[in-house]
């Protein structure tokens, strides 16, 4: 009972949340030096064009009653047209999202797989030789700005020793399996496409893992800081002191303790990317919402990067939320202090 009202709490602050960034996204876009109607239509329109397209995108009313009518087409699932592509931003959306879903998701796969192991083992052998070698290639992963490992990567891997291709999701003309998820190496093993999955797996390598370099390295090093600390209390010493080896008392006794901290960043860095992936969707020409996110700004597309704001925020809010009762489960002193 207590972890149910703990997630509807939890729950109702993330909406309040929500409705908070929608208004303050929401008059922002307006504020963005330049005539959104004017942008769409192109400097050869005519004055009249120009307001026909104003009136149509209800810019002559007053904020308040704008904000009133997006929220009436939201509750039904519409979040308008969009000046830059001319199709419904919700389709726009729903065709992008899974691009930048399956990125993200395989780069906290690879941030957690990697980080989290070269900070146990680095707290295992503090003071050693792999304590200073796995805290450097976590420094470097934190202070290396994305777009110098994916230069980096692309010149090693792809030009220089020519393993993975440096664009897009798949190869030109190779087969795309039935949409089921949307992410197209879930679905492409779903329908035993093994050619379409291994190319597919082959094209995300480089991206996901530039844009996995900066959490890997946190997650490593807080992991490690965390570890020690436990490895520093009395229960440890006592299990030590009753013959349990190291690798039971690193797995069995210090790393639940120790993960409560390191999976709440590696919560939010998994949040995080979903709106960071920008750059890594640039380079490497990966059909993404971040990518959609940049173009929809650069023209003024109103309702283009209301949308994409909300969808971010959104999921940043589901993440936290689900973060908040697993660590709420590991740790039940967290939500008594809540309530």
């Amino acid at each position: 009972m207590n972890l149910w009202r703990y997630f509807l709490g939890r729950l109702l602050g993330s909406l309040l949340v929500l409705i908070g960034v929608s208004i303050l996204v929401f008059g922002i876009a307006r504020l963005i030096p330049g005539d959104p109607a004017r942008i769409a239509l192109g400097p050869m329109a005519s004055a009249e064009q120009v307001e026909l397209m104003r009136e149509r995108l209800r810019l002559n009313e007053p904020v308040v009653v704008q904000y009133g009518e997006f929220v009436k087409d939201l509750l039904r699932g519409d979040l308008g047209i969009s000046l830059y592509t001319k199709r419904p931003v919700t389709s726009d959306i729903l065709s992008t999202l899974p691009a930048t879903f399956e990125l993200v998701l395989a780069s906290a796969l690879i941030m957690t797989l990697i980080g989290v192991p070269l900070g146990i083992v680095a707290a295992r052998y503090r003071h050693s030789g792999v304590d200073r070698a796995a805290n450097l290639a976590a420094l470097l992963g934190v202070v290396t700005p994305s777009f110098v490992w994916e230069i980096f990567l692309m010149l090693v891997f792809a030009f220089a020793l020519d393993i993975f291709p440096i664009a897009g999701r798949v190869s030109r003309g190779a087969e795309l399996p039935p949409m089921v998820t949307g992410l197209l190496i879930v679905d492409s093993a779903i329908a035993g496409m093994w050619s379409t999955f291994f190319d597919a797996v082959r094209h995300i390598v480089l991206p996901a893992i530039a844009l996995a370099m900066g959490g890997l390295g946190t997650a490593a090093r807080l992991t490690r800081a965390n570890m020690s600390e436990v490895y520093d209390r009395q229960y440890i010493q006592l299990a030590r002191a009753f013959s349990y080896t190291e690798r039971e008392i690193s797995f069995k006794y210090a790393l639940r303790p120790a993960m409560v901290p390191t999976l709440t960043i590696l919560g939010l860095d998994f949040a995080i990317m979903l709106g960071n992936a920008f750059l890594v969707e640039m380079v490497f020409a990966w059909p993404g919402m971040a990518r959609y996110g940049v173009e929809v700004i650069i023209r003024k597309d109103l309702n283009g990067i209301v949308g994409t704001v909300l969808v971010i925020s959104a999921f940043f809010l589901i993440i936290n939320m689900i973060i908040d009762i697993v660590v709420a489960y590991m740790n039940p002193r967290i939500r008594y202090q809540d309530q």
